[in-house]
């Protein structure tokens, strides 16, 4: 953290950047993000186990933008996030700088996206046993057991949209569930409203989420809506070929091959 803290300082003294987005503590042994435009600021930077956030959400922020050119600390879900807003024309790396940190803590620099993407070749996202296991059991349910699975699932959601405003690749600026002229989904928390919201989400996501579990860690109710963008992940590598963001390779949803498997069309 020391070589993190010393960078910064440096990015700030030259006015290179204007603010470093990194973690602070927090309340109840948590962290949070922080914006730091001086000395004092970093000085408060943290990186630990509890540096859950995925700071890229705040990449596409206009309140952000308005504080000048940024520096963000970015751990590896962050990288990724990098590269797949980058992928999405959202972000130049001519606007901002990163400062990576590596699965060791240590400082890692970069100067372009591209480098970004050839360091993370070597962190591929990969599940762990716990993640296998629970994506195995939801994978073995028959279609009525799955279905019953999430409807009960999703059926605590009260629709606080936290998990939308933790996602780095839910970026636009009115959701689908603020329109009401037509109303798409429903306003209230119930069973059809929670279902349609959240399979909404997770096929604007096909393709696109990073692994990084901002959602599921959002989330005041704990619901494990992960395993529904960790799912098509799986499916999106078996099926497509995908395996992780890419600046060259195109969007799921929005790149067509004439060898794409058609098997999921019954």
């Amino acid at each position: 953290m020391v070589d993190i803290k010393k960078k910064a300082n440096e990015l700030l003294a030259a006015n290179a950047v204007q603010v470093v987005i990194g973690f602070e503590e927090g309340t109840s042994g948590k962290s949070r993000a922080i914006f730091a435009q001086d000395a004092a600021g970093v000085d408060k930077l943290i990186f630990n186990s509890q540096c859950v956030l995925n700071l890229a959400v705040y990449l596409t922020k206009h309140e952000i933008k308005k504080l000048g050119k940024p520096a963000i600390i970015a751990p590896l879900p962050v990288m990724r996030a990098i590269i797949q807003l980058a992928s999405e024309f959202q972000i130049k790396e001519s606007e901002m700088a990163v400062l990576g940190v590596s699965p060791e803590g240590k400082l890692v620099e970069f100067q372009t996206f591209a480098a970004i993407e050839s360091y993370l070749k070597d962190f591929k996202i990969a599940m762990d046993e716990k993640e296998k296991e629970i994506l195995a059991k939801i994978s073995n349910m028959s279609l009525s057991e799955r279905f019953d699975f999430w409807m009960q699932e999703l059926g605590e959601c009260f629709k606080c949209y936290a998990c939308r405003a933790a996602c780095p690749m839910c970026y636009c600026h009115k959701c689908a569930v603020e329109q009401n002229k037509p109303q798409w989904i429903p306003v209230a928390a119930n069973n059809l409203g929670n279902l349609e919201w959240h399979a909404m989400r997770a096929m604007h996501l096909a393709g696109r989420c990073v692994n990084c579990d901002a959602c599921h860690n959002a989330c005041p109710k704990g619901i494990p809506l992960n395993f529904l963008t960790k799912l098509m992940m799986v499916d999106a590598k078996e099926i497509f070929g995908q395996d992780g963001p890419s600046l060259k390779d195109g969007h799921l949803l929005s790149t067509f091959k004439p060898n794409d498997k058609e098997n999921f069309i019954r």
